[in-house]
């Protein structure tokens, strides 16, 4: 299955030696998020489920910014910039071009995951840009259960498959995107 493959993929090159050459400072008026995050992709009676887990760095915010994952042993391994009307994607020996943030994800992670949207759940609120509806937990957005509590998140999506994403904050914001 495609999305198992994509995430192993993903898994392989987060444990690998390989990893991309730093890029330039970003802006120190950018916002910046740093912490580690976790995807799962839930399986079924036919396919295992599947995950990775990365240190990452968010800079920038939902119409232009920048998403690097690091390695437990602190390589750099995937490094994702967007602006309107293209993202690009590098990995080691390897850079993708795509139209949509949505497309990067669903092609590094096997499923799409709105990463527009990251930059305020992160910040234990919903996205401006969407409608959203309160639970007891959090907030349910774009097809997500979102169960934010400073400075962790689980994001679930909805639909089938399922996908968890979790993430830990490290220190706080050090900038608003």
């Amino acid at each position: 299955m495609r999305i198992a493959a994509s995430v192993l993929a993903l898994a392989a090159a987060l444990a690998g030696c390989a990893q991309l050459p730093k890029a330039p400072p970003a802006d120190a008026s950018a916002g910046h998020l740093s912490g580690r995050i976790s995807v799962t992709v839930a399986g079924d009676v036919h396919n295992r489920g599947t995950g990775g887990a990365a240190s990452f760095e968010l800079f920038g915010g939902p119409e232009a910014g920048r998403l690097e994952l690091t390695s437990p042993l602190g390589a750099l391994v995937a490094r994702a910039e967007w602006r309107p009307g293209v993202a690009s994607l590098q990995t080691p020996g390897d850079e993708r071009r795509f139209d949509d943030l949505d497309a990067l994800t669903r092609e590094l992670l096997g499923e799409p995951v709105p990463v527009a949207a990251l930059f305020d759940w992160l910040r234990a609120r919903p996205w401006g840009a969407a409608p959203h509806r309160a639970t007891a937990g959090g907030f349910e957005q774009l097809g997500w259960r979102i169960e934010p509590r400073l400075p962790s998140l689980v994001a679930t999506r909805l639909a089938e498959p399922t996908v968890t994403l979790r993430a830990r904050l490290d220190g706080g914001d050090e900038g608003t995107p």
